[in-house]
This record gives structure tokens, sequence and C-alpha cells, in this order.
């Protein structure tokens, strides 16, 4: 990732400057270099020097047709969010890439403690808006960085109340589209060819589901691509930014989905069957 690898190289004045051009970018899709020259705190020269770097880095863009302006890359907003995050003594070093994917990245890291979480870098802006705004309930006119945030606030939200009644990753911290929580250890259920005791493990998803709509939340995407198997066979619900609360519209359509695709999944994968609507029967009316 671009941000992780030119991160010590940048000094205060590069964060400033890219935290300068973040604020501005609510007015402009490419900030004027007059406005960033007559609101920093270096002289004109120095902010024209600092643009350069932040250019060669590739965490800004520059756009010459009309007038010279500079708007923020995805690399330039993962810079300012891993910055904060390690002045607050969240995070402490870097490690690698647990999996790239089309709305997010994730990646290792050690905590000052040195203890190992999971970054994952948001990144709705991957997909069409079209196809994000269909599938999630986030705002119909906004660029992929705002859409990206309100995915990591609902996902940390979410954690928060979920943790540790339920199943899920511990949310650790949050900074704009960056969210923190613990290191996830384990497969993705889509990927175990074979599972000890199936059906008790169909059961512990499915006690997690109804756990969660206890508290009031649907997971509203499940499937055996957000379920992680641990290594002690335990299980992990996984990926709730498009949550919907219980008392929302389409939240028992919603939970319906989800408790079928998984006994679908394990039906045809495992050889379990659970009946739907007693499962949901016990969910709902549990």
């Amino acid at each position: 990732m671009q941000a992780i690898r030119v991160f010590k190289q940048l000094q205060p004045n590069d964060f400033a400057l890219l935290a300068t051009i973040e604020r501005w970018m609510q007015r402009y899709e490419f900030v004027p270099i007059d406005r960033l020259q007559a609101s920093s705190r270096l002289s004109p020269k120095d902010v024209l020097y600092f643009l350069g770097r932040l250019n060669k880095f590739k965490l800004v863009a520059r756009q010459t047709a009309d007038r010279i302006g500079y708007n923020l890359l995805p690399a330039g907003s993962d810079a300012l969010a891993l910055k904060t995050l390690v002045d607050r003594d969240v995070l402490r070093a870097f490690g690698s890439p647990l999996g790239i994917g089309k709305e997010a990245d994730i990646y290792d890291a050690l905590a000052p403690d040195g203890s190992k979480v999971a970054v994952k870098f948001n990144r709705l802006g991957r997909t069409s808006f079209t196809q994000v705004r269909r599938l999630r309930p986030y705002p119909q006119k906004h660029d992929w960085m705002y859409i990206s945030r309100i995915a990591a606030t609902r996902e940390f939200e979410a954690l928060q109340k979920l943790y540790p009644k339920v199943s899920v990753p511990r949310p650790v911290a949050i900074n704009r589209h960056v969210l923190v929580m613990d290191l996830i250890d384990g497969v993705e259920l889509a990927k175990v060819k074979k599972i000890m005791g199936a059906g008790a493990v169909l059961d512990e998803i499915l006690e997690n589901v109804k756990r969660a709509y206890g508290l009031g939340m649907v997971h509203a995407d499940l499937s055996e691509h957000n379920v992680v198997i641990k290594p002690d066979g335990e299980t992990l619900i996984i990926d709730w930014p498009q949550y919907l609360l219980a008392h929302q519209a389409h939240a028992r359509e919603m939970l319906e989905r989800d408790v079928k695709n998984v006994l679908k999944y394990f039906r045809r994968k495992f050889g379990v069957k659970r009946e739907a609507s007693q499962v949901l029967k016990s969910i709902i009316g549990g």
C-alpha cells in the first residue's frame, strides 16, 4: 500500500498540507493552489515544495487544465488516518496485507503493547456507486471518501454494540475510513473443505445471529464469505457496515435471507439440514 510505503518519509509539513487539502475538498474538487498558499502557515515557496513531494509520493493529484489545483488521492487519506492512529498510540508498526477486496483492504499491524491488530481500509469507491448504494444504506450523492467513512463508522458502531455478547472482532479504534480491530485469526468459511461437527458449527453461527437480533441488529449480508472459523473451532461473524436495525424496513426480509444463505451453504457443502422456518421462529421469538 502506497501510504504505508512512504509513511516514514513524510514530514510534519506534508501531513499539515494533506490535512489542509482535505478540509478544502469540502468546497472544491481540486483545491486551487492560491487557497492552499493563503491558508497554510508555510511560505508560498514551501507550499509548492511540499505539494511536489506529495504528488511524487502519489498522495495527491495535480490539475492544470483551468487553474492549478490539488486533490487528495486515496493514499493521501490513508496517510492522514494512519498518522492520527499512530499519534493516538493505537498503532506502532504496519505489517503485511491480509486481504485485498472490492470494498476493503485489510492489513495486520502492531499496537504499542506489542499485540497484533487488523487495520481495515474501506474502499467503497472501488466498485461502482450504483452497486454500493443499491446494496448498502448509504447517502445517494457523495464521493468515495465520504461513503467509505460512513462504512467504517457504521461497522465500528456495530462492533461496539455487539462485542462481546456476539462473536465478532473486538473494535479498537477508528479514524476517517480506517477501522482498527482485533486481528482475525482463522479461515473464511467458504475456504474450509471439511468441518468436524459441522452441525454444531452451524448452530453456533445461528446462535450468534439470534444474539445479534436480540440486541436489535441484523447483519443483512451474511454468507459463507463473512463467517470465519477460528483455530479452536469457534466462529466469528465479520463485515458489519451494511447492518440494519431490527425495527427498520426490510430488516426481517434481510434476516430471512441471512439465515437461508447459511442454511443453504451448510446443506450443500456439509450435508447439514435445518428447517428455515423453525430457525427463524427461534431467532425472532426466542
